[in-house]
């Protein structure tokens, strides 16, 4: 099942055949909106708005754990990430979508992890993304005729505020290309949740270090989404195609990450934690897995 998680823009996928909003309760929380069910070319799709229908919720306030763990309970195995970020590179013009494989976490108030007193976790984060999934959305892309950037390293800031000048250029010397608020700690709990996961950047704007181009405003932001949106659409319904029959174990290791992830042994670990970990880690940790 391919779960997409729709951000700035993106609050519906439209076309899906069998559309249908369900609500998916989650033992971390409550997930950011309805899960939209339905098939793309005879393929299951889930999607989830970011920030809910509406944009009601920030990045800070939004409940990663209960969207990624929710995500899990109905069956998704292959996850897109669809986010609108700022570009800190002169060639990554806005309307630029940007295939994102590495990722600097810079965000400081959000819950970042499943795992906890009780039974700790250490999951590698090397390679954040699933390159499988970054082929099919290469090829959807080039289907589609929209102009995509295969590699680049994604600031995740805090916000909601936008970078100061200084920050800009402090992530510019990092070798940074893209800025946004939300893929962090979303593809580290991914990673968690053995989900493939893969983020497609947005591009909106220059930030604010550009030397000719205004600093980054709402408005600004506004004026690409709609075009960018209706595009993002269009790249993940071309997934159907591309994703239709998917290679078991997964050749990343996507499906594999909490292996050798688990440090607690058996005897130490709480019932209480395992009992919430029975979605995301059931797998290893032979917990039964609640419904959705």
């Amino acid at each position: 099942m391919i779960g997409v998680l729709g951000g700035s823009g993106v609050y519906e996928l439209d076309g899906l055949e069998g559309a249908r909003w369900e609500r998916v309760t989650s033992p971390f929380g409550a997930p950011s909106d309805a899960i939209l069910r339905g098939r793309f070319g005879g393929v299951e799709y889930a999607f989830l708005p970011r920030h809910g229908r509406g944009h009601r919720i920030p990045p800070s306030e939004i409940d990663y754990r209960a969207n990624i763990d929710a995500l899990k309970r109905v069956g998704v195995t292959d996850l897109i990430s669809v986010s609108a970020c700022g570009s800190l590179r002169e060639a990554l013009a806005p309307g630029t979508f940007v295939l994102v494989d590495q990722f600097i976490d810079r965000t400081f108030a959000r819950a970042k992890s499943f795992f906890g007193t009780g039974c700790v976790a250490h999951v590698s984060m090397a390679d954040p993304v699933c390159s499988r999934l970054h082929d099919a959305l290469e090829a959807a892309g080039r289907a589609a005729g929209i102009r995509l950037h295969r590699g680049g390293v994604y600031l995740a800031m805090e916000g909601p505020q936008f970078s100061s000048r200084a920050e800009s250029e402090l992530y510019r010397s990092w070798s940074c290309d893209v800025i946004g608020m939300t893929n962090m700690p979303e593809a580290k709990l991914a990673r968690e949740a053995e989900i493939c996961y893969a983020s497609v950047a947005m591009v909106t704007d220059y930030d604010c270090w550009h030397p000719v181009e205004a600093a980054v405003s709402v408005a600004d932001i506004v004026a690409v989404l709609t075009d960018n949106a209706a595009r993002g659409r269009q790249l993940v319904a071309g997934l159907a195609k591309e994703l239709g029959s998917r290679p078991t174990p997964c050749p990343s290791g996507c499906d594999r990450a909490l292996d050798t992830a688990i440090i607690t042994p058996p005897d130490a670990r709480d019932p209480a934690l395992l009992g919430r970990l029975d979605a995301v880690a059931g797998r290893v940790l032979q917990v039964s897995r609640s419904e959705p």
